[in-house]
C-alpha cells in the first residue's frame, strides 16, 4: 500500500506542478496574441483525469491484494517511469508552446525538436501509454481499461481539433 500511495502522491503533486506551469505558459501566450481553441472540450479532459485519479484509488481499496506485487507490476512501474523522462522530454521541447490546452500564436512555427522530430503528437501518445500503464502496476484492469477507452475517445475529438489549427 505504501507503493500506491507513494505513486499516487507523485502523480498528483506532478500534475499541479504541470497544471502551473501550463497556466504561466497560457498567460504568455495570450499575451504574445494566442488564440484558444477546442475549450468546449476542454473540460471533459479535466473530468477524465481526475475521474482517472480517485477511480485508481477506488478500485484500489475495493481489492484485497494490497502489495502483492507481480513481475509485470514492476516491469509497468519501470515503463511508467520512462514515460515520465518523455513527458519531461515533451514539456522541455516545446517550452514556453506547452499547454493543457490549445494555443495557437499566429506566426509562430510549429516545434519539430525533441520528440516532434518523429511524432506530431507524442505527449498524447505519452498520456494514452500512462492511462493504460499506471492502473496497471497495481492490477487495477477495471481503471485501465475504461479510461484508456475514455482517453482514446476524448483523444479523437481533441487531436481532430487540434490537427485543425496546426494546418492553419
Amino acid at each position: 500500500m505504501t507503493l500506491f500511495i507513494a505513486v499516487i502522491l507523485i502523480l498528483i503533486v506532478q500534475r499541479l506542478i504541470e497544471l502551473r506551469i501550463s497556466s504561466r505558459n497560457y498567460k504568455v501566450l495570450i499575451r504574445e496574441g494566442g488564440v484558444e481553441y477546442g475549450r468546449e472540450h476542454y473540460k471533459y479532459i479535466v473530468m477524465l483525469h481526475t475521474l482517472f485519479i480517485i477511480t485508481m484509488i477506488f478500485e484500489y481499496l475495493m481489492r484485497e491484494l494490497y502489495g502483492k506485487l507481480s513481475d509485470i507490476s514492476y516491469l509497468f512501474l519501470v515503463f511508467f517511469a520512462l514515460l515520465q523522462i518523455m513527458r519531461f522530454w515533451v514539456i522541455h521541447s516545446l517550452g514556453k508552446f506547452w499547454n493543457t490546452r490549445i494555443i495557437r500564436v499566429p506566426g509562430s512555427d510549429l516545434v519539430k525538436s525533441g520528440p516532434y522530430k518523429f511524432l506530431k503528437h507524442p505527449n498524447y501518445v505519452i498520456v494514452a501509454l500512462e492511462i493504460f500503464c499506471l492502473p496497471m502496476i497495481f492490477g487495477l484492469y477495471y481503471t485501465a481499461i475504461i479510461f484508456t477507452i475514455l482517453n482514446s475517445l476524448i483523444l479523437y475529438i481533441r487531436i481532430k481539433e487540434e490537427n485543425k489549427v496546426l494546418i492553419n
